[in-house]
């Protein structure tokens, strides 16, 4: 018995001294989460819908096949998105803002469009500027995911879900414009 005390104190210093296994352990536990919290994943066919841009155009996405389409999940009140949203002028719209095969929709997810609107407009002073959609009732996001932003769902020609990621990171979004990239050559 006393062995059996000894290693379980022993075992609990060593995850007390080693935070390193409990990130590990909750980095895991997160990244399960979040591929549970995802409904169209790498490979599905991506499912067809209809929103609205801030401007006033609607837009379906199976009228674009045929096209490299990138769908970006946000929110206004998103700090990540925030972030992600600072590398889209230069390393994607300004990149492909030539390319007629290659459409950037990004989604405002459930917010209100005054809300939407507003955030834009405090962009846009800060230079970052392109035109975003609306679904405020997060009824095109139900048909991605359950929770999580932001997203990316790259669709290729034939409506094929062929890239996906969750959250911001630098080096994943810088990626994802490779491939971009690679898919339009």
């Amino acid at each position: 018995m006393k062995n059996f005390f000894r290693t379980v104190a022993l075992t609990c210093l060593i995850f007390a001294f080693n935070p390193g296994i409990n990130a590990q352990n909750n980095a895991d536990s997160q990244q399960n989460a979040m591929e549970e919290a995802s409904i169209i994943k790498k490979g599905d066919i991506a499912p067809d819908f209809t929103f609205e841009m801030l401007d006033g155009r609607n837009i379906t996405l199976s009228e674009l096949r045929g096209k490299l389409v990138l769908i970006n999940f946000w929110a206004t009140w998103c700090g990540p998105c925030m972030k992600e949203f600072q590398e889209i002028p230069d390393k994607l719209v300004a990149r492909f803002k030539d390319r007629e095969d290659f459409v950037f929709l990004p989604i405002s997810r459930e917010e209100k469009r005054e809300t939407v609107e507003k955030k834009v407009a405090e962009l846009k002073q800060k230079g970052i500027d392109f035109p975003v959609g609306l679904d405020p009732e997060r009824s095109v996001y139900n048909l991605y995911a359950k929770s999580y932003i932001p997203r990316n769902y790259l669709i290729d020609r034939e409506g094929n879900v062929v890239y996906t990621s969750i959250g911001f990171n630098p080096a994943e979004f810088d990626t994802m414009v490779e491939l971009i990239a690679e898919l339009l050559k």
